[in-house]
């Protein structure tokens, strides 16, 4: 299996480090291959601007997804895009780790997505997107640390369910690009923990990547499943964070 680790943290000595370094060890002696982006030490610029396209389809006004469109037809990405580009589509699993601030990603990372998940290739027209996505056979998953509590997490807590709050990841980066969602690996309130606490996370972390590639995805809906109004279908029933439904909130 080939891996692709985005990583986002800012500082070397952070535990978030000693996450990766243990993903990459354990991954490794299984027999994965293991490939590493690591936006901060690479200085990726996560600023999307016409600089990205060596030609243009509309040099007058950017619009930056048709640009993406003709440059996946064109392969005219800028160098960094395309090697990046060329790390995604040759990975069987995806795993963006970061901690998380403002419930999303720090916006190196929020960059790579917008910069790297080209329309053209991971979604586009004629239905390519979820089930039919452009990175459709592949899986993905969210390591993540947070400042928060468990607790906090929950349907009933001070933020919310936690797969509320990764919605807009899982489903709508992740799941609209064809990926199948693994459940997320959480480090829970890092700067509260003692060193055993953090070796416990590391020693989860390890014991559940040894693992991962039998791994079942989360519930989803394939496009199959929504009718011409764009709605579930009758008989359907939800089953993700995020669909509902009208009846159930009257």
């Amino acid at each position: 299996m080939n891996v692709l680790i985005v990583y986002a943290h800012p500082e070397p000595r952070s535990f978030g480090r000693a996450l990766l370094e243990r993903s990459v060890e354990t991954l490794q002696s299984c027999g994965h291959e293991v490939v590493v982006s690591d936006l901060y030490a690479m200085g990726f610029n996560p600023v999307a601007t016409g600089h990205d396209f060596t030609e243009r389809r509309f040099p007058d006004a950017l619009q930056y997804d048709r640009e993406q469109k003709q440059s996946s037809q064109r392969h005219t990405f800028a160098t960094d895009i395309q090697a990046e580009l060329d790390k995604l589509l040759a990975c069987d699993l995806l795993i963006l780790q970061f901690p998380l601030w403002w419930f999303s990603v720090p916006a190196i990372l929020k960059g790579w997505i917008d910069r790297v998940f080209v329309n053209g290739t991971v979604y586009g027209a004629g239905g390519m997107r979820f089930d039919q996505g452009g990175l459709k056979g592949r899986k993905a998953m969210l390591a993540f640390t947070t400042g928060c509590f468990p607790d906090m997490m929950e349907a009933d807590g001070l933020l919310g369910q936690r797969d509320v709050i990764l919605w807009h990841l899982q489903h709508g980066t992740f799941g609209y690009g064809g990926l199948q969602v693994l459940q997320p690996f959480v480090g829970f309130s890092i700067q509260y923990t003692d060193e055993a606490q953090r070796r416990a996370y590391l020693d989860a972390y390890e014991a559940r990547l040894r693992v991962i590639e039998h791994e079942e995805a989360m519930p989803s809906h394939p496009l199959a499943e929504f009718g011409a109004d764009w709605r579930l279908k009758p008989g359907i029933a939800p089953r993700t964070a995020g669909h509902r439904r009208l009846s159930e909130e009257a």
